[in-house]
């Protein structure tokens, strides 16, 4: 979807447009897994509230708040937090966080690295529920199938826009490519 300029609320400064809708869209689709995996980085450091401040962080700008540096910062904490948690499914809640609040800063740059930040939030989420879940895959894949129900119709042509993204060797890697395959398939 290319256009010749911004329409009222549109953002142009790559390959196509992205409204402030869209993008509250996207986050909200992200934050929405966080916070469903947040209690298992809680519960292995319950004194660090970066994860719960970035998921706060997209919260605020999913609500209709500007996207800003807090959104910024509370992603990369959160992404500090991530990599200090002593269990992986904690490593991976508080990454799921991270991204959450980074989702506000998708780019319309029709490149597959992009759509981690609409779809790696949900992988990390169903990374950690697989890992609290004794490493069990079909949790996992439940929780895919589970993303996919709520996905918006706004949300898949976001993410339409974009090429699909490389499945890598990692399992989130994994998990992400296989979600968007389903949601484009959709």
């Amino acid at each position: 979807m290319v256009r010749s300029g911004p329409g009222p609320g549109e953002r142009v400064s790559g390959d196509f447009v992205l409204t402030m809708e869209e993008l509250r869209e996207v986050a909200r689709y992200a934050v929405e897994s966080a916070v469903e995996v947040l209690p298992l980085f809680e519960r292995d450091r319950p004194e660090d509230r970066r994860p719960r401040s970035a998921v706060e962080a997209a919260w605020v700008f999913v609500d209709g708040a500007a996207r800003t540096r807090l959104q910024r910062v509370a992603a990369v904490d959160a992404h500090r937090a991530a990599r200090e948690a002593g269990a992986e499914s904690a490593r991976h809640a508080a990454r799921a966080a991270g991204d959450a609040a980074s989702a506000a800063y998708l780019h319309p740059l029709a490149e597959a690295t992009q759509v981690g930040h609409i779809l790696r939030s949900v992988a990390c989420a169903a990374r950690a529920l697989e890992l609290a879940a004794e490493d069990d895959p079909g949790v996992g894949e439940r929780h895919l199938a589970q993303a996919c129900e709520r996905a918006s119709p706004r949300l898949v042509a976001v993410l339409k826009r974009y090429p699909p993204v490389v499945t890598g060797p990692s399992r989130v890697a994994r998990l992400m490519a296989s979600l968007d395959g389903a949601l484009r398939s959709a």
